[in-house]
C-alpha cells in the first residue's frame, strides 16, 4: 500500500529559512511546494524533489494562481508555512509611506491574503497546521528598523488571533520567533540603508545603527536552526503557541522583563554608541 505523503507548503523558498526549511522537509518525508518569486533560484529543491510554485505575494492574482494549483494537486494542505517577507530599514520620520506599505503589503496583506484562500480546504477537512515565521523584531525594535518591527508585530497579533479563530476546527498555528539568522536580508536591505545613511538628519546615527548590527550579527546563526524549529513545529503533537530559536532570541525574555527604561539604555549602548 502507498503510504500518503504530508504536504506542506513554504513560501519564500528562494533562499535562507526558506530553503534550508523545504530542503528539511523533503528530506523527512514532505511533499514540499515550494514558492517564490523567481523559480530559477529553487532548482535545487527541484532537484531534490520539490514541486516548485511562483509567487508573488503582493499580488492578489499570483496568490490566487497558487492557491488553484494548491487545490488541483492536494485538495486541502496538511501544513502551510508562511515564511516569505522583506524589510527595508530607515528612520521613521524619513522613511517614505509607500516603502512602509510595501513592507506591510508582503509581510502582512499578502500573507494573510494566501492563509485566507488556503485555510477553508483546511478547516473544511478538520486537520492542518500553520507556522507563520515572524522574528525577535516581531517582540522588540531597534532604531531604524521601526516599520520592519511593526509589521511583525501585527503578525504576531493576526497569528495569535488566528491560533484561537482556528482552534475548534482542529487547525493549529504556531509563531516561530528567529533571532540573528545568518540570510541575504542585508543585501535586501542595503539600498535602503544607502539612503539612510546619506541623511542629513539621521545619518549618523544611522551609521552607528549599521555598525551595532554589524557586530551582533557576527554570531548569526545559520538558517537550518530555523528550520529545524519549523520541522518541530509541524511534527510535534501538542505544538507550543511560540517557539524562539538563534542568536539573541533569548533577548525576548530580558526586553519583556526589564523595565523599558533600563532596556532602552541598553539598546542605545548598543546600537547608538557613537551618536550624539
Amino acid at each position: 500500500m502507498q503510504i500518503t505523503k504530508p504536504s506542506v507548503l513554504v513560501t519564500g523558498a528562494s533562499s535562507g529559512i526558506g530553503a534550508a526549511t523545504a530542503s528539511l522537509l523533503l528530506d523527512r518525508g514532505w511533499r514540499v511546494f515550494a514558492a517564490a518569486r523567481r523559480l530559477e533560484l529553487m532548482a535545487p529543491l527541484a532537484a531534490q524533489g520539490a514541486e516548485l510554485l511562483e509567487l508573488d505575494l503582493s499580488n492578489a492574482e499570483s496568490r490566487s494562481d497558487l492557491a488553484a494549483q494548491i487545490a488541483n494537486r492536494v485538495g486541502a494542505l496538511d501544513a502551510l508555512v508562511n515564511n516569505a517577507g522583506f524589510g527595508e530599514v530607515g528612520p521613521l520620520e524619513t522613511m517614505e509611506l509607500e516603502r512602509a506599505r510595501a513592507i506591510f503589503e508582503v509581510n502582512v496583506f499578502g500573507l494573510m491574503g494566501l492563509t485566507q484562500l488556503l485555510v477553508p480546504a483546511m478547516r473544511q477537512r478538520g486537520c492542518g497546521r500553520i507556522v507563520n515565521v515572524s522574528s525577535i523584531a516581531g517582540r522588540w525594535v531597534t532604531p531604524g528598523s521601526g516599520w520592519y518591527g511593526a509589521s511583525k508585530f501585527a503578525l504576531e497579533a493576526l497569528s495569535d488571533a488566528l491560533r484561537l479563530e482556528l482552534k475548534s476546527f482542529g487547525l493549529q498555528v504556531v509563531i516561530v520567533e528567529p533571532g540573528l539568522i545568518a540570510t541575504n536580508f542585508g543585501e535586501i536591505a542595503f539600498p535602503s540603508m544607502q539612503k539612510a545613511l546619506e541623511c542629513n538628519i539621521y545619518g549618523k546615527m544611522m551609521r552607528n545603527v549599521r555598525a551595532g548590527w554589524e557586530r551582533v550579527y557576527q554570531g548569526a546563526s545559520s538558517p537550518l536552526l530555523v528550520a529545524q524549529t519549523i520541522e518541530n513545529a509541524l511534527t510535534k503533537p501538542k505544538p507550543a503557541a511560540r517557539y524562539r530559536c538563534g542568536h539573541q532570541a533569548i533577548s525576548v525574555l530580558a526586553s519583556e522583563l526589564l523595565p523599558t527604561s533600563i532596556w532602552d539604555r541598553l539598546i542605545s549602548a548598543q546600537m547608538l554608541q557613537n551618536a550624539d
